[in-house]
């Protein structure tokens, strides 16, 4: 299941109980004639019922949705005025699943500041029409009630990263994995279609892999892949992102970079690789082919493929080379 589609979920399920939560409320307080409190929980299922449609229109994009703050905002706002102008102390408690509903829908920073503002504000009017203690005692009901959803949200929030950091990364080498890497590639072609810059991409295999496996050893090989994975963190530019496609094999992706650009970084990797001692192995060198993004490259595959058949190439006309291939000229 997708984080959006998770997402959509919890949210659904969140605000389908609130509702549920609230008419029930309500019916209790018309029953017993508490208008005032009835026509407040009507409102609050109201808007509950809204969140609900509100996560199924967007539910391609819950992670960017900003009309949660806003039914949670009016939520939160209708519980503090109503604490403003009625005299009933049992509104006190309905704050405790509005916390819980702030923390479940919306991302954490949002969701402990909106409700904080509305602790702050009811903790004065508490402390003003109530006794001490029962305001003391009141208060601290519902901070901890905040406090344990924060932590149980925080800690999902870090390891949801943890996860998703795992599956982008390399463990050995930490550089992103193939699998992230067509998701980045395709989001930055993107963006130079959308601001007109220049984008380029290098494939590089280290030459005679396999005979270096067979001289040295599968951990020679797995170290002197470890090693010039630093190697190439510290010769590319900020920006810049590297991937590790397989024992042997990176790949760049170089926003904002000309074909000249990437002629001079593809040379620059060649030489620092090709003049540096590697442990155990000693001297190595790569094949390098490069690429920039055309008019006509809208796809990820169709950048890698080129790339990568220009590193065919560079390899053909002999180890410690970089090829360039270029696509069509851009149409500005």
């Amino acid at each position: 299941m997708t984080e959006t589609r998770l997402r959509t979920w919890t949210h659904s399920v969140g605000y389908g109980l609130a509702t549920l939560f609230i008419s029930t409320l309500a019916l209790q307080n018309l029953r017993y004639g508490f208008y005032e409190l009835f026509y407040l929980a009507a409102g609050m299922a109201t808007l509950t019922l809204a969140g609900v449609a509100y996560t199924f229109i967007s539910r391609r994009h819950q992670l960017s949705a900003p009309g949660h703050l806003i039914i949670l905002s009016g939520l939160n706002s209708g519980l503090l005025a109503a604490m403003l102008t009625m005299n009933s102390t049992g509104i006190t408690h309905w704050a405790m699943p509005l916390l819980v509903l702030n923390l479940l829908i919306l991302p954490l920073r949002q969701a402990l500041a909106l409700s904080l503002l509305l602790l702050t504000p009811m903790s004065i009017l508490l402390f003003v029409k109530q006794p001490p203690a029962d305001a003391l005692t009141a208060i601290s009901g519902l901070l901890i009630v905040l406090t344990v959803a924060a932590l149980y949200i925080w800690n999902y929030d870090h390891m949801a990263q943890s996860a998703e950091d795992l599956a982008i990364t390399d463990p050995v080498t930490g550089a992103h994995n193939a699998r992230f890497l067509d998701e980045t590639l395709q989001k930055e072609i993107s963006r130079a279609i959308a601001t007109g810059h220049s984008l380029s991409v290098i494939n590089l295999t280290i030459d005679y892999a396999d005979e270096a496996t067979d001289l040295h050893g599968k951990p020679g090989m797995q170290g002197l892949f470890y090693n010039m994975t630093q190697h190439l963190f510290g010769v590319i530019r900020a920006g810049d992102t590297l991937y590790t496609l397989n024992d042997s094999e990176f790949f760049l992706i170089l926003p904002f970079t000309p074909e000249e650009g990437a002629r001079v970084i593809a040379e620059r990797i060649r030489r620092t690789i090709s003049e540096t001692h590697w442990p155990l192995i000693g001297k190595a060198t790569v094949s390098l082919g490069c690429t920039t993004r055309s008019s006509s490259d809208t796809r990820a595959d169709t950048l890698r493929n080129r790339a990568y058949q220009a590193m065919l190439e560079a390899r053909r006309r002999g180890a410690d080379s970089a090829w360039f291939s270029p696509g069509e000229t851009l149409r500005t």
